[in-house]
């Protein structure tokens, strides 16, 4: 039994491995492995390298206090490694994608504590495989695949935490969210909801003080290293806080709602002006603290409509094939169009010739439309396993009920701005929920065949 499970697991990495080989082999093709924010963490990564200077802006032009804490540190300090044996970004994508294939064995790992068995390797590779994000993302320069090896650590601790209580997995826990804090701000917010995690988990053992004060202090690791770490930004720039990049995501938002609602021309110009009056403002804290500000008065003059909005747009976290993605990878679609008011989406092509003859002129104008449907049927598929993983009771509720939240934080943190690109972090616990939803359902069906064969007097099944 050992040795036939090794066998599965080495056939699994190879299937994974050529999977990889050939998105790598695409990426070499097209060449497009950047995206917008790519060259941030490359300034980042070669100011580290050559100055240790930590700056994500071009060092030879008037330095800005945004970029010295735009980006956070870890995906950088990740490329200036690789940077010290070769100033190659093929080598960064070759080790991205072997931290993919791990990522997804760590994922697969996590599920034998429910009930997986490796004869259903071929439906969690399924359900991987037409999901195209995985592969594009682990050939593209950003931190997106870094950040899911930290939330998948993070996970696969709680779990045995969950199971074990043991100190040393609340340690780990705290650690890779520390780790996923410093590779995107993501979780930034997510460290209060850990904090009333491990309290609750530490109270409720009802276990000596020495080690309720242990978890304690696991559970106090994360803020510590959010307050060090805005210490030293307020340091160098005069504002304590953890990233420039949230203070203008305050505002990004809206240019989304305003796109939706006013069109893109009025949103560019609404953005505009944004920056306008940041940019007349010289001191860097006032430019923070009004963008903060600003999009919190924003929030609350557009409340009624904006709500609506975002959760309406949350959802797309969970089905949203990433057409986009798949264009800007084959080189189909640049980031000026995407950005500008010259791409013509589906809804345009409906308004324009209704529906039979726009899905027809669309499909055959946008080729890849026929895979992003691929994408898309498997991804409703993922949806009903995700809703057979909530209603299975075989799966202790405390699991169910982290997971389910673990990816509505998710999907509501990201809402207008959802795709698969900030999908990526926790997409394969909801590939493997998804997975174990649908082998559990159809364990119970077999086993309730089982039972009521026995029962008209039929043979036990060995």
């Amino acid at each position: 039994m050992q040795q036939e499970h090794g066998k599965r697991n080495i056939t699994l990495i190879l299937v994974l491995l050529a999977v990889h080989a050939v998105y790598f082999l695409l990426a070499l093709y097209y060449k497009r492995i950047y995206n917008g924010d790519s060259f941030e963490y490359i300034y980042a990564a070669v100011n580290l390298k050559e100055n240790l200077f930590f700056y994500s802006g071009n060092p030879a032009m008037t330095i800005e206090p945004e970029y010295m804490t735009f980006r956070t540190p870890l995906y950088p300090l990740l490329l200036a490694a690789v940077y010290t044996f070769a100033l190659n970004n093929w080598l960064v994508l070759a080790l991205q994608n072997l931290l993919s294939v791990w990522n997804i064995m760590l994922a697969r790992s996590m599920l034998f504590r429910f009930g997986y068995k490796p004869k259903y390797d071929w439906l969690l590779l399924l359900l991987v495989i037409t999901w195209p994000a995985q592969f594009i993302h682990a050939n593209t320069v950003e931190p997106e695949i870094l950040l899911q090896s930290c939330v998948l650590l993070y996970v696969y601790q709680l779990l045995a935490f969950f199971k074990e209580r043991k100190t040393r997995f609340a340690w780990g826990m705290s650690l890779a969210l520390v780790g996923g804090l410093f590779v995107k701000p993501v979780l930034y917010p997510y460290t209060a909801l850990h904090l009333l995690l491990m309290l609750f988990l530490a109270f409720r053992q009802q276990t000596g003080l020495h080690r309720q004060a242990q978890q304690l202090l696991t559970a106090l690791l994360p803020v510590i290293a959010i307050i060090s770490y805005n210490a030293w930004n307020a340091s160098r720039t005069g504002k304590f806080h953890f990233t420039s990049n949230q203070s203008f995501n305050a505002i990004y938002y809206f240019y989304y709602y305003k796109s939706a609602t006013e069109g893109i021309p009025a949103a560019q110009e609404f953005l505009r002006k944004e920056r306008a009056t940041m940019a007349a403002m010289p001191v860097f804290k006032d430019r923070y603290d009004y963008a903060n500000e600003r999009g919190k008065a924003l929030l609350k003059e557009h409340m009624a409509g904006y709500i609506p909005y975002h959760l309406k747009h949350s959802m797309r976290f969970f089905v949203d094939p990433g057409k986009g993605d798949i264009d800007l990878f084959t080189g189909r679609l640049t980031y000026g169009r995407l950005y500008s008011d010259q791409t013509r989406g589906f809804r345009a092509y409906i308004q324009e010739y209704g529906w039979w003859q726009g899905v027809i002129r669309f499909a055959g104008d946008q080729p890849s439309v026929w895979l992003a449907g691929v994408v898309f049927l498997f991804n409703l598929v993922k949806l009903v396993g995700l809703v057979l993983f909530a209603i299975n009771r075989r799966i202790p509720p405390g699991v169910r009920i982290f997971v389910l939240l673990f990816l509505a934080y998710f999907a509501v943190l990201t809402g207008p701005i959802s795709t698969p690109r900030y999908v990526l972090p926790v997409s394969l616990l909801y590939m493997g929920a998804a997975a174990l939803g649908f082998i559990l359902f159809y364990e119970s069906r077999k086993d309730q065949k089982r039972k009521a064969e026995n029962g008209n007097g039929y043979a036990p099944v060995h």
